[in-house]
């Protein structure tokens, strides 16, 4: 009962909450972690679990609590072997732990942001959180892509390294707003069937958005007059 009273009252400012989290990860702890500082890959970890626990917080459904706890036992095991020895292995578990948390997160957010009611500005936040997640999302099946085959990318090695979450992060931003491609580029197939497909929904979402928050706030209008 708590919960669901915390959710009712928090809900919609945990949007903007895990936005900004998001995005000092993928902008401010990725780039300085590619500069070798350490320290900023426990901070990683801390923000992940803030993460888990914000999403957790906004969706109550114990599916998504497996998820996300299956998703942080992955995250610090591959934190453990990466102390040990790096390697693929580490690798592709950061990368199936950001896979899960990035879809549940999404589901949870998209619910939440166009669900019906009043378009507030914390649900236009969401919908900025919901276009961050997936393109962390392509980040991590671009892992498993470069991963299986080395040379998948041109212009990047996807191995266990501090500069590659940076790389990645990059990368799926140039294909998602359609900037690239210059020093990187998808060669396998299946790289570039990846990427066709953000940069139809990165090109899509926009519009899509505008047009469902629109219909929100006009159906909100008519309850109320």
């Amino acid at each position: 009962m708590k919960l669901d009273q915390l959710r009712e009252r928090w809900g919609d400012s945990l949007l903007t909450v895990l936005t900004a989290l998001i995005m000092v990860m993928m902008f401010v702890v990725a780039p300085l972690q590619a500069l070798g500082l350490f320290e900023f890959q426990v901070f990683e970890l801390l923000l992940a679990i803030f993460l888990a626990g914000g999403v957790f917080l906004m969706s109550g459904s114990a599916l998504a609590v497996v998820a996300l706890l299956v998703a942080l036992v992955m995250i610090v095991t591959g934190g453990i072997l990466r102390l040990r020895s790096p390697s693929i292995l580490d690798l592709n578990l950061f990368a199936g732990s950001w896979l899960i948390v990035g879809i549940t997160m999404a589901v949870t957010v998209a619910r939440a942001t166009f669900a019906p009611g009043l378009v507030n500005y914390h649900r236009v936040i969401g919908a900025i959180l919901l276009y961050l997640t997936v393109a962390v999302i392509f980040a991590a099946l671009y892992t498993f892509i470069g991963t299986l085959v080395p040379t998948a990318f041109s212009g990047m090695k996807v191995e266990d390294s501090p500069t590659l979450a940076s790389q990645l992060i990059y990368f799926s931003f140039a294909t998602m707003t359609t900037t690239g491609y210059g020093d990187l580029a998808p060669l396998h197939p299946i790289a570039r069937s990846l990427c066709n497909v953000e940069a139809i929904f990165g090109q899509l979402y926009p519009a899509t958005l505008l047009a469902r928050l629109v219909t929100l706030e006009i159906a909100h209008r008519d309850q109320d007059s």
